[in-house]
């Protein structure tokens, strides 16, 4: 699953998207790495920490992160947070915790983004587009195989943001200019 619906109302999207079972599978397997290493081992007890204490370091390295998105229209912006085990763990604060903020109004766009997954294959995003042509993926990490999954948060995003009426009125008013200025030219007849 790309993002799991956390609230919608009216004025507020809440998205929210935790390590899924692939990465905990990692995270438990390099874990128990370091416990089998340290129990088999005949080894002082320092090592036995060092062997445990290590494996659940690389563990904690390769776990994703929690990603959050809020779409707030009251107060006008996007919120995308995230939250690293492993910048936790090395700084013992808040640095673990990060947070972009941006205006609603600058948002003009919301596609799905293919990314090349290293030995796995393709995986797809949600990237933001605004108006001052930066980009910023709505999470850090690609979803495996499920585009289906991100299109439906891209259209979720899309329609909460009411993108697709704009785009449709500005298309109308850019019709109908052109309209207007074919009309203004004269014609040569022949």
């Amino acid at each position: 699953m790309y993002m799991l619906l956390e609230n919608r109302t009216s004025s507020i999207l809440h998205l929210k998207r935790s390590p899924g079972i692939r990465s905990w599978s990692l995270f438990v397997g390099i874990s128990s790495i370091g416990l089998a290493a340290a129990y088999y081992s005949e080894d002082s007890l320092g090592w036995k920490l060092f062997y445990i204490a290590g494996c659940l370091f690389v563990a904690a390295q390769n776990l994703e992160e929690w990603e959050e998105a809020v779409f707030d229209k009251d107060k006008g912006k996007v919120f995308l947070k995230t939250f690293n085990l492993y910048k936790k763990i090395l700084t013992l604060s808040r640095a673990g915790h990060e947070q972009v903020a941006a205006s609603l109004n600058e948002i003009r766009d919301v596609n799905v983004e293919e990314e090349k997954v290293r030995y796995f294959g393709k995986g797809y995003l949600v990237v933001l587009r605004f108006v001052t042509g930066f980009s910023h993926p709505l999470t850090q990490n690609a979803v495996l195989g499920c585009r289906s999954d991100v299109e439906a948060v891209a259209k979720l995003i899309t329609g909460f943001l009411e993108l697709n009426k704009v785009e449709n009125h500005q298309d109308l008013s850019q019709s109908s200019e052109t309209e207007a200025s074919d009309a203004d030219e004269p014609k040569d007849e022949y």
